[in-house]
C-alpha cells in the first residue's frame, strides 16, 4: 500500500504539475489559515462556510487544511498522491457549492454573478495527473515509498 500511495517517477513532469499546483493553491490555503492576501484567516472562514454555506464543521476545517498543508506537501513533494485527491475533493466541491450556476468561465470582466469553474477544472486535471506519475524528480515521496 505503501508504495501505491508514494510512488512516483524520476520525471521532470512530476515537478512541474506538483510544484505548479502547489504554488497556485498555497495563497489560497494562507488566506483561509492566516488571513494572508486579503483573506479573512481561520475563525472567519470556518465561520463563513459553516453558517452562510451550511458545511459541516469539520468540511470547513479539511479544505482549509488542504489548501495549505496540501500546497506545502505538493511543493514538498511529500504526500503527492494524497494531497492531489484531497485538492481534486476540495475543487469539486467548489464546483457544486459555489462556481457552477454561474458558468464555464471566470469572471474577467465583471459581468457575472460569480467565477465559474474552468480554474477548478484545470486544477483537478493537473491533480488527477498527480494521482497517475507521482510528484516526479525530486519529491520526498521517493524516501517514503522505496
Amino acid at each position: 500500500m505503501k508504495e501505491l500511495l508514494y510512488s512516483t517517477g524520476d520525471t521532470w513532469t512530476g515537478l512541474i504539475l506538483r510544484i505548479t499546483a502547489g504554488m497556485i493553491m498555497l495563497p489560497h490555503g494562507a488566506q483561509k489559515m492566516f488571513g494572508l492576501f486579503g483573506g479573512f484567516g481561520f475563525s472567519a472562514t470556518v465561520n463563513f462556510f459553516t453558517e452562510t454555506m451550511k458545511l459541516p464543521w469539520l468540511i470547513a476545517v479539511m479544505v482549509i487544511v488542504i489548501e495549505f498543508f496540501g500546497a506545502i506537501g505538493l511543493i514538498i513533494g511529500i504526500g503527492t498522491k494524497i494531497w492531489a485527491a484531497g485538492f481534486i475533493a476540495v475543487m469539486l466541491g467548489a464546483i457544486m457549492t459555489t462556481n457552477y450556476p454561474h458558468g464555464f468561465f471566470m469572471n474577467w470582466f465583471g459581468t457575472q454573478q460569480g467565477e465559474g469553474f474552468e480554474y477548478h477544472l484545470l486544477v483537478i486535471g493537473i491533480c488527477l495527473a498527480l494521482m497517475i506519475s507521482g510528484g516526479g524528480k525530486y519529491s520526498a515521496d521517493t524516501l517514503i515509498a522505496y
